[in-house]
């Protein structure tokens, strides 16, 4: 059913656009005297936007950042002490302090699909870069052995255990018999809501109505979401950076159109009630998360909670706000983060 009617296409090129790289690559700064240098490390895409504006703004605070991209990272040159908490990328030798692993998908990995090569690289790359997101000898944003666990089932029921309202909810492979509540529904995917069955083309599995003619006896090739539908006035996306919540109103027409027709969407800055960040802070301390986006419905005065995106990007949200707080907050946070465990003796 998801893969319907999904029109939305994203080709995501393998181009590095990472400031930082960029100056290193073409010897535009000191060599340094040898010893490793403290940084940044983040695994991710050449497409992710977010990290290379954070490329930029750390490097305005001298705080070197390197990153280790799944499309790029076939014939990288790196090696990983295991006795020592150093990398060596390319001909530098670094000590990572904090390790950040954002759409760092094993998908995205340039090797042909169906192969034994292919799938040799891919299994290799699963292993190391699970490791280097879960190492003890230095510290993580969102730390995958906490939030690679994080499902939407999973955060439906902390939530409602938390003290928010969540809508109901089944998990089915015959969606046309399951209606939670009885009356319109909505499917979702019990997974990531974008495909890569190709490296660097990606597909889009966004909610859409359960349509009341379809039969009840037509099975689903796998289990997806089914949830009641919420009468709502607006939507909320509420970015969690460190302590803070920073809240955007969104207004669309339907729940795929912030993928398929984004123009249309409308996002402005807005706040959020104390008891309602509380709750969100709180959930967040729990999941061990530290820079996430919270999605809910606004109904009147109450908030119903969707989801939680751990791999959330802020950048699109800013842009059609003219706001650009969530950048600013998370630049900083990540920066004193870094001098924190600079100052703690952590790159030693």
């Amino acid at each position: 059913m998801l893969l319907q009617g999904q029109d939305y296409l994203f080709r995501s090129p393998p181009k590095c656009l990472d400031f930082q790289e960029q100056v290193h690559r073409l010897g535009m700064v000191d060599e340094g005297d040898g010893n490793p240098q403290p940084c940044v490390l983040v695994l991710a895409r050449a497409a992710d936007m977010e990290m290379n504006e954070l490329s930029i703004a750390l490097a305005e605070r001298g705080i070197r950042m390197a990153r280790i991209d799944a499309d790029r990272c076939v014939d990288l040159p790196l090696s990983v002490y295991t006795d020592q908490p150093l990398i060596e990328l390319d001909r530098w030798l670094l000590r990572p302090l904090l390790v950040w692993r954002r759409h760092f998908e094993l998908s995205a990995v340039p090797v042909e699909p169906g192969t034994l090569a292919g799938a040799y690289a891919v299994d290799q790359w699963a292993s190391v870069a699970n490791w280097l997101s879960s190492r003890s000898d230095w510290a993580h944003v969102n730390p995958s052995r906490f939030s690679t666990h994080l499902d939407r089932l999973t955060q439906l029921s902390d939530a409602a255990s938390f003290g928010l309202r969540v809508p109901r909810t089944a998990v089915t492979t015959r969606p046309g018999r399951t209606r939670p509540g009885g009356g319109r529904c909505i499917v979702k995917t019990a997974g990531r809501h974008l495909l890569e069955p190709r490296p660097g083309v990606q597909h889009g599995l966004f909610p859409r109505p359960l349509e009341t003619s379809r039969a009840s006896d037509a099975p689903e090739p796998a289990p997806v979401i089914v949830q009641e539908y919420v009468p709502s006035d607006t939507e909320l996306r509420v970015f969690v950076v460190g302590e803070r919540c920073i809240a955007f109103q969104v207004d669309k027409l339907d729940p795929a159109q912030l993928w398929v027709d984004p123009d249309a969407v409308r996002v402005t800055p807005t706040s959020v009630p104390s008891s309602l960040s509380d709750r969100l802070l709180a959930l967040a301390r729990h999941w061990r998360v530290q820079v996430a986006a919270f999605d809910l419905l606004v109904t009147g005065s109450d908030h119903v909670f969707l989801e939680i995106n751990v791999n959330c990007d802020w950048r699109w949200f800013e842009h059609r706000a003219g706001d650009n707080s969530v950048s600013a907050a998370v630049h900083d946070w990540v920066a004193l983060r870094f001098k924190e465990l600079l100052g703690a003796g952590r790159a030693r």
